[in-house]
Formats: structure tokens, sequence, C-alpha cells
């Protein structure tokens, strides 16, 4: 932040204040219509707009091995991840929501030390970091025991699943690099991940429950200009903050200090991760095992340093 000036400095604000408010817009957006049709018909459309702009613009189809892969990126970014976060926000506020989504990062650190091909171990210090992002997100759902037993626990599942389901995707595009660009990537993964989240409200039956009022417009509206579930940089310690406060502020959800200490352990969590995984590298380069670099694929990059693309 010290290095923003001027101009680059009001546009990371205004970025913060945009995809923080993301979450405002999807808690309207389900309080107008159904889950899945809300999300699914967004990204439908965002995907085939983006397509169309990207052809216009000269940008090449994906060859046909980059498929299968953009397909399954697809499916675990947004009808994993993103259907789940839109559906968790009919039982949980939307700053908590939001707050839940912090854990991408902590999620996409277990992957990628588990699985193999990462960059990535799972050691004490990375483990610290998972325990205590862990604890936070239980103090989410409850502050004791029998509050924890005693809570509606849809929504906190459902941001669990959408967490780790993100995660997934993103380690899976960075072993699975394609060669399509950026804008067409993103647009088959939208397209493809939207279809299959509609393809789930209709066989659901939620289209008898679709009567789109000017609020639910507006919604869909706002979220298809300004959505993405993408962690992107330091937006990822900005975003839960701005979503709480305005989540207060807007729709008047409750905040107590117990969300704050929650927020506080998860966002301390995931800098502790960061810094224990740059610490095991800048310690491999000083020991001459500097790791070689690899491709990353325009869907998802390492946690909290991602490209902005698919929206939450």
């Amino acid at each position: 932040m010290a290095a923003l000036k001027g101009k680059a400095l009001i546009a990371y604000l205004i970025v913060c204040v945009f995809w923080g408010s993301t979450y405002l817009a999807i808690k309207v957006g389900v309080t107008e219509l159904p889950p899945f049709l809300f999300a699914g018909l967004r990204f439908a459309v965002a995907g085939f707009l983006l397509l169309a702009i990207a052809r216009a613009l000269g940008d090449p189809l994906p060859k046909r091995s980059d498929w299968p892969t953009l397909a399954i990126v697809g499916l675990l970014l947004l009808a994993g991840g993103n259907a789940f976060v839109v559906w968790s926000e009919q039982y949980v506020s939307s700053g908590v929501a939001s707050i839940f989504v912090v854990t991408v990062a902590m999620w996409t650190a277990l992957f990628d030390a588990i699985i193999p091909g990462g960059s990535s171990e799972l050691n004490c210090r990375v483990a610290a970091g998972l325990l205590l992002g862990f604890l936070g997100t239980l103090l989410l759902v409850g502050a004791t025991p029998a509050e924890i037993l005693a809570a509606d626990k849809r929504g906190p599942i459902a941001l669990t699943i959408a967490s780790a389901s993100w995660s997934l995707g993103s380690v899976y595009a960075k072993r699975h690099p394609t060669q399509a660009s950026p804008y067409m990537g993103a647009a088959i993964q939208m397209i493809v991940g939207g279809t299959a989240v509609a393809i789930v409200g209709t066989a659901l039956g939620e289209w008898a429950s679709w009567h789109l009022s000017s609020r639910g417009m507006g919604a869909i509206s706002y979220a298809l200009r300004h959505a993405s579930a993408t962690i992107v940089g330091t937006y990822a310690y900005v975003n839960p903050v701005i979503a709480v406060l305005l989540g207060w502020l807007l729709l008047h959800e409750p905040v107590g200090s117990r969300t704050f200490i929650a927020m506080g352990m998860i966002l301390v969590a995931v800098v502790w991760i960061q810094f224990s995984l740059k610490l095991r590298r800048a310690d491999g380069r000083m020991g001459g095992s500097a790791e070689t670099p690899r491709p990353i694929s325009q869907a998802a990059r390492p946690p909290v340093d991602p490209e902005p693309e698919a929206s939450t």
C-alpha cells in the first residue's frame, strides 16, 4: 500500500469496495431469487458475453486438448465454489460469508502441499497457521461447543465446501496450464460452470420460484459487473472488512466482537501461512535449491496471488 499514490490508490480503493460489496449483492439476490439459478445464469450470461468480446478482439477458441481442463476448473471454481457461496447466504450474513471465503488461501496451501507436484510442504509453521484459521472459522459458528452444536450449520458447511472446491480448482489449474488466452479461458470456465449450476437449479424446480423483481434484477446486474470470488493480492485482507461493514450498515446484519476476533484470527492465519511459504522458498534459494519456475494457468495462482477472473 505504501507504493500506491494518486490514481493508483484511488483505483485500489474502488476495487476493494466493489469486490467487498459483492457479498452484499449476493445476499440481496438470494432474498429475491432461487440461489442456483441466480448463480448459474449470471455466470453463463457473463461467459457468453466475454466469449463474444474475446472473439471480436481476435482471441482464438481454446485448443481441443485444453477444453477438459477448462471445464474441470470451471466446475470446481464456479459450480463447486461460487454456487455454494450463493446458496450459503440464505443462512449466514454476507459478512460471515466473506470471512469464510478468505480461508480459500488456507485450503490452497493445504492442497498444494498434499497433492503431488506442488511447491509447498506441510511443515509445522503452515500447520500452525491452518489450525489457527480453523479455530477462527469455528468461532464464527459459535463461541462454545454447545453453541457450535446448536448452530444452523448449513451455511458454514456450504462455505467450507465452497472454499475447498475453489482451492482445489486453483491447484488443479496450476498443475494443468492451458494455452488459451486469459479472457477465453475465463469465458469457457464461466459458461461451463454457470450452465452446470443452472441445470442443478432447473432439476431442483427453481424456475417455479423465479420472479424477477427490480431488486433481483439490480442484484444480478451488479454481480455481473463487479462480482469476483477470486482472492487477489492484499484485497484478500480488505474484502471481508468491507463486506462486514456494508452488511452491518445496509442490511443491519449483527456484528459483534466475536465476528471481528474470528476475522482477525483467520486473517492472521492467512498472513502467517503466506509468510511461512515465502520463508521456505527463501531458505531453498539460499540453500541452492531454488524451484524451477512452472507455468501457471490463467484461471488460478497460488493463494492471495491469483488473477481476477471468475466471480463470486
